[in-house]
């Protein structure tokens, strides 16, 4: 399958999930299960990819600088700090440990 061929599939693909979505009755979306997984799956998706992205390699686990900037996002947050003070002491931190290791 060459690159065109790949996205006009994922096109397709892309809007019979969007078509399938408006096809869903309002009466299924109304009902207290659906509306609290609905709020909870964004959140545990971007968990998920975080983790992904901060502790894999590949197919192996490290811990390195982005570990280290995470977990001062975290404590940042159990602080209860502004989201810019969160994401400012992850840079530093990530950066830090970055700079300390060469």
């Amino acid at each position: 399958m060459n690159f065109w061929m790949a996205i006009g599939v994922t096109a397709v693909g892309c809007y019979a999930v969007k078509l399938i979505g408006l096809l869903v009755p309002a009466g299924a979306l109304e009902r207290p299960v659906v509306q609290r997984l609905s709020a909870l799956l964004p959140v545990a998706l971007l968990a998920a990819l975080t983790a992904q992205q901060t502790f894999a390699d590949g197919r192996v686990l490290v811990l390195d600088a982005k570990a280290a900037g995470v977990a001062a996002a975290a404590v940042a947050l159990v602080l209860r700090a502004p989201f810019l003070v969160v994401v400012g002491a992850a840079v530093v931190v990530t950066a830090g440990v970055r700079a300390l290791a060469g």
